[in-house]
């Protein structure tokens, strides 16, 4: 007899895209983005081995007989000593005989525990029963992945609203870099969030930002340019023409004009009319103005005058998902991005600088 559990929600494929300065769900999620779901049981396992592996190499025959966790990381449990024979600790490449009893400890690896809920100072603009609009800061991740598997708005926001758990992504509809500070807005239940992602999809949603570039483009314009992966690059995006490209439009108007290290610099107001990822970031090098700061696309030699891209999402409006009234908030610039510009002799620009 072969005892093997149903499958480990542990193992769903997870493979989230870079982070993005307000990419949503139909172009930031593409490839799978799904955490493991709560509650995970790593209860022992045990198999009775029969004739028909005999000869078979342990590994392999454990790997087959357990479908729910991958190779990788049931030859770590190898390794350490998880997977015993007979009571014993089992090698991988040992010869299996067919009537040994196995017995597997299954270990948490970090992104099992991605959905765990953890205490902290949310900078919440507005809240109610259907949506919650946070301001987030400069630094903060916005959900688990590889080398961020804790500490992040996700989980933050699990520890603020409970309910969470229970909707998809926990919430989250769209995104911000970890270094762009401003607004994010959150579907506290199903329906919420399905009409937000809905709005994201159809472009109603207006997002603004200001950013702080190298240079002086011109008064106003429009980047209609599309967007996909780097082709040397795969943990960059670009401009591309690629009929894998997608489109990619900002708006950008100039606010002010001031000076860095004796260079000029300016302060841009962006609207996204799409959400690709990186795409203010990109669009603005494409046209040869890249952001203060950048340490991906900006000039490198100049990113230490600024610890991270200048760059916030001041800006957001839509619709409320439950009753229909437009909604609008607006946040104060950061502390860090204010004091650059104050440096760079721009005074920091106020309501009438927000684009009607």
């Amino acid at each position: 007899m072969i005892l093997t559990p149903a499958p480990n929600s542990a193992e769903l494929p997870f493979n989230p895209e870079l982070d993005a300065e307000d990419a949503h769900l139909d172009d930031d999620l593409d490839g799978g983005f799904e955490l493991a779901a709560p509650g995970i049981d790593f209860s022992p396992i045990t198999l009775h081995l029969t004739p028909e592996v005999c000869g078979q190499r342990i590994d392999k025959v454990v790997a087959g007989l357990v479908p729910q966790f991958s190779r990788a990381r049931l030859q770590l449990w190898f390794e350490a000593g998880f997977v015993k024979v007979d009571g014993k600790p089992a090698k991988g490449k040992s010869t299996a005989y067919g009537d040994e009893t196995v017995v597997i400890e299954p270990q948490a690896a970090p992104e099992d525990t991605a959905f765990t809920p953890e205490a902290m100072d949310l900078d919440i603009v507005y809240e109610d029963d259907d949506i919650l609009v946070v301001n987030k800061p400069a630094g903060l991740v916005v959900h688990p992945g590889a080398g961020n598997w804790t500490g992040t708005l996700l989980n933050g926001l699990l520890h603020h609203c409970p309910q969470l758990v229970g909707v998809p992504r926990a919430g989250i509809v769209h995104r911000l870099d970890k270094d762009t500070s401003g607004l994010m807005v959150v579907g506290k239940n199903l329906a919420a969030q399905t009409d937000l992602v809905r709005q994201l999809q159809a472009r109603t949603v207006k997002r603004e930002y200001f950013a702080l570039v190298w240079g002086t483009p011109k008064i106003r314009g429009t980047i209609d340019a599309g967007m996909g992966r780097h082709p040397k690059d795969r943990v960059k995006m670009a401009v591309s023409s690629s009929p894998f490209s997608k489109p990619a439009i900002t708006h950008y108007k100039l606010v002010a004009t001031g000076s860095l290290d004796r260079r000029p610099v300016s302060l841009v107001r962006c609207n996204l009319e799409t959400g690709r990822t990186h795409q203010i970031r990109v669009h603005m090098q494409h046209l040869g103005f890249a952001l203060i700061g950048d340490s991906v696309y900006g000039k490198q030699h100049l990113t230490p005058v600024f610890h991270r891209q200048a760059l916030q999402a001041r800006r957001l409006g839509l619709v409320h998902p439950a009753t229909g009234e437009q909604c609008e908030w607006t946040v104060p610039l950061a502390d860090d991005f204010a004091e650059l510009i104050a440096k760079a002799g721009i005074p920091e620009p106020g309501d009438d600088n927000i684009e009607a």
